[in-house]
């Protein structure tokens, strides 16, 4: 156990200062200022279920059904767990520990504005609570994830996938000016057969239900791979390995994307015409797995999800799982990657501007440079 925490202590003076961001939920000013106004609000919350505290137990399964989010006009209530407690956030800034009365039925402290109210849930045949009424207010639960049990949110391409991908690969990237180093993909799992692949891009089970790539491989520049080999040699120290979803993208995968995206989920992918840094093989889309499992761990949101709770700053779900992403976040900020502001699994490594677009297909790596 000490040796354990003292390996999270060293991951957290490795990395830079944690920084709570002006992050825009959406393209508009007004929202991303609102946004910014909230996270100082939630800057202790965020501290306290960090991966600097002993790593949180599950929250009971009982509570399972009613985690979410509920809404009433455009007011959202949150309720998650923290801290083995069942919790209701109220605009982001207002936060109130529960009491358990009944399996449906939780009420506030008794000390606070909301003294003597009671929030009472109503459960649908499955035990997943529709709607929650707190002091006589009612909220009715959204949807915003993946259905019940599945492991990936889609979308309705503006245009058959197919129809796009054949167009694609006759275009040419964006031609670009200055000094690129010379490209140099290597594959993850050579350097590092302990880091897992699951590459959804390889498979149908991804935001759009299409295969992209041929073959489930993961490359990256040289250095940015052995970065991301060192933050595995780190996690493993305490029970974790990477588990990648995707990295190096051909440039006609990110042009297919954005063309087939609609334009309110369009944040949540590159814009073809300056190209991605999945592109430039510095980029890399990843979760963490249990060693002793080799299962992947409980994170807020699913992969590709294109929802608030993909942000790295979403302060619902559960204790656990906020723990897991803040560790995954505290371990690559130690080697030099950053977080993108709309994705926890999405990490761009620091050297980024450093290389070309580039758009061989995984069959040509290795064989033909750009």
């Amino acid at each position: 156990m000490l040796l354990r925490l003292t390996v999270i202590l060293a991951l957290i003076a490795l990395a830079p200062s944690h920084a709570y961001e002006a992050l825009a939920h959406t393209s508009n000013a007004a929202s991303a200022a609102d946004h910014s106004s909230k996270l100082d609000a939630l800057k202790s919350f965020e501290q306290s279920s960090s991966s600097e505290q002993a790593k949180p137990l599950p929250a009971p399964a009982r509570w399972g059904g009613l985690i979410g989010e509920y809404a009433l006009d455009n007011g959202i209530l949150y309720i998650l767990e923290k801290d083995g407690r069942l919790c209701a956030l109220f605009k982001r800034a207002e936060l109130e520990p529960l009491e358990e009365v009944s399996k449906n039925t939780f009420k506030f402290p008794a000390l606070g504005s909301r003294a003597g109210q009671r929030l009472v849930f109503t459960r649908d045949a499955h035990g997943r609570a529709t709607q929650v009424e707190a002091g006589n207010v009612l909220y009715k639960r959204r949807q915003v994830g993946p259905e019940e049990g599945a492991t990936q949110l889609r979308v309705t391409p503006l245009r058959p996938v197919p129809e796009l991908l054949k167009e694609a690969r006759t275009t040419e990237p964006p031609k670009e000016r200055g000094v690129f180093r010379a490209p140099d993909l290597v594959e993850l799992t050579k350097l590092d057969p302990s880091i897992k692949l699951e590459i959804r891009y390889a498979t149908t089970n991804n935001l759009f239900g299409t295969v992209f790539y041929p073959e489930a491989r993961a490359f990256m520049q040289h250095p940015a791979a052995e970065a991301l080999v060192r933050v595995n040699h780190k996690l493993r120290q305490m029970g974790y390995g990477l588990l990648v979803h995707d990295a190096y993208r051909p440039w006609y995968v990110t042009k297919v994307f954005w063309d087939a995206t609609p334009d309110d989920k369009k944040l949540f992918v590159a814009e073809p015409s300056k190209g991605s840094r999945h592109n430039r093989g510095c980029a890399v889309d990843l979760t963490l797995y249990d060693l002793k499992t080799g299962e992947p761990v409980e994170m807020v949101s699913t992969y590709d999800e294109t929802t608030d709770r993909a942000y790295p700053d979403y302060p619902g779900g559960t204790s656990l799982e906020r723990w897991h992403r803040h560790l995954l976040r505290t371990a690559m900020e130690s080697e030099g990657f950053t977080v993108y502001e709309a994705e926890w699994w999405h990490f761009d490594y620091k050297d980024w501007q450093k290389y070309p677009i580039g758009n061989l297909p995984f069959d040509r790596i290795g064989i033909n440079r750009e």
